[in-house]
């Protein structure tokens, strides 16, 4: 078909006048996004004055960290890379923290990015793995420091010791549920771990060739390292056994129990349950407040699923930070055993926890035969119209698992509970440094 009978229909366009034309075309501004632009910033106005990083600065500013700083050695006229400043590590893990992000690549990306990171910053590239190791590297300093500003704060009058609130948070942790094995399928996976082990080591020492001997020892390295995980799952696996059977000596119902079973990517979770009523993988963090004022006063991380018997532990934690041991401590029901309440009682430490429902239906508060001179003053005092009111002040503290959940601690992302303990350093830190400024604000 010819072009004329395809387009037959159309009107007819006028030529453009040979004015026009011998103008040549029209240039025009086109982006061109593929070159470089070299571009002058003043660092310093890129946040505003209120911009809340400019407080965790300030903070971090005072801090005396020689412990970090002695580490270093590049020092003088000697040879060596100058150090990141732990200060800058510090502030932008806080900052991070405060903002819900919890991975050193993410950290990464936001200090090319985002304004008040590269304020941060100030020029100072930072790379993940260095990111990544400052997080979990510094547990100790982290706890020093959430010593020394409750100190502060109460020197201030800002928070108040004498009463304490204590609760339990179960965290996912990073071990997936098909990781867990029992102790038959661990031997068998051990064994086929160190076979290869020796194999690979073997391959190693007899081939010279660099470029593959580097790639069969990053192998062997892989295959110590999972060796060393089956090992460590094992060594759980005694551990949750000789509970359990503890646990059937004191009950003694006669049922069978289940065989038990370890992960073999973090040994140290536990298969736990969840607030949603389903079971994951956990860790048990406890957190001990001054639930009035949001302030986190000490933490502990176990692999225990269930609260009973933890209360005594983080009263002792207590005893050796600043302000010692609480006059009052509020604690949930599930907490509460006749043994701690009577060693909390010769402490000088009042327990308020809801006593208990009676099988038989008769009020829990009434004294029992074999209660102890502490657990008798605890069932009076719940009792009272004054202990109920005291006791429902420890819902406030359930704000600082919320902050924590905002700040998106829901699932972690590192593995061994040291290093568990050092991610929710973090969380605690961050929550009173914020917290604190709020007090004094107001």
């Amino acid at each position: 078909m010819a072009a004329d009978e395809l387009f037959g229909d159309l009107p007819e366009q006028a030529k453009p006048p040979a004015e026009a034309t011998a103008r040549g075309a029209p240039r025009l501004r086109e982006p061109q996004r593929d070159q470089i632009a070299l571009r002058a910033v003043d660092i310093e106005s890129l946040i505003g004055e209120d911009h809340p990083v400019r407080l965790i600065w300030s903070y971090v500013e005072g801090l005396d960290l020689s412990d970090l700083e002695d580490r270093i050695k590049a020092r003088g006229d000697r040879p060596g890379h100058p150090a990141t400043s732990p200060r800058l590590l510090l502030a932008l893990w806080l900052s991070a923290t405060s903002e819900g992000v919890g991975s050193a690549r993410a950290l990464e990306r936001l200090c090319e990015s985002h304004d008040a990171y590269r304020w941060l910053c100030g020029g100072v590239s930072v790379n993940y793995h260095m990111l990544a190791d400052f997080r979990v590297g510094c547990a100790d300093l982290l706890d020093r420091l959430l010593c020394e500003h409750l100190a502060a704060l109460a020197k201030a009058g800002l928070v108040d010791l004498e009463t304490l609130a204590q609760d339990g948070v179960r965290v996912r942790a990073s071990a997936g549920a098909a990781s867990f094995r029992r102790e038959a399928t661990l031997d068998k996976h051990l064994a086929q771990a160190e076979a290869v082990v020796e194999d690979l080591k073997g391959e190693v020492e007899a081939r010279s060739d660099a470029s593959n001997q580097r790639i069969r020892a990053a192998r062997e390295r892989a295959a110590r390292e999972r060796q060393g995980r089956l090992k460590a799952a094992q060594t759980a696996l005694a551990e949750i056994k000789q509970r359990r059977k503890e646990r059937e000596e004191k009950r003694g119902n006669g049922k069978k129990p289940k065989e038990p079973r370890a992960s073999t990517t973090d040994a140290d979770a536990r298969v736990m349950k969840m607030a949603g009523g389903g079971f994951r993988p956990a860790y048990n963090v406890q957190v001990t407040s001054a639930a009035g004022e949001q302030i986190v006063t000490g933490l502990n991380v176990t692999s225990i699923g269930s609260d009973r018997g933890l209360m005594r532990p983080m009263l002792e934690q207590q005893r050796t930070r600043p302000g010692g041991l609480p006059k009052r401590h509020l604690v949930d029901g599930g907490f509460g055993s006749a043994e701690d309440i009577e060693w909390a009682h010769a402490e000088g430490v009042e327990v308020f926890c809801p006593p208990t429902q009676s099988k038989h239906g008769t009020d829990p508060c009434l004294p029992r035969r074999g209660d102890g001179p502490g657990v008798l003053a605890w069932r009076a005092r719940m009792a009272s119209e004054a202990g109920k009111a005291r006791y429902k002040t420890r819902s406030t503290c359930e704000c600082i698992h919320a902050r924590w959940r905002n700040w998106d601690l829901r699932q972690l992302t590192v593995r061994g509970i040291e290093k568990v303990r050092a991610v929710v350093l973090w969380f605690a830190l961050t929550n009173n440094i914020l917290q604190g400024i709020r007090l004094r604000t107001a």
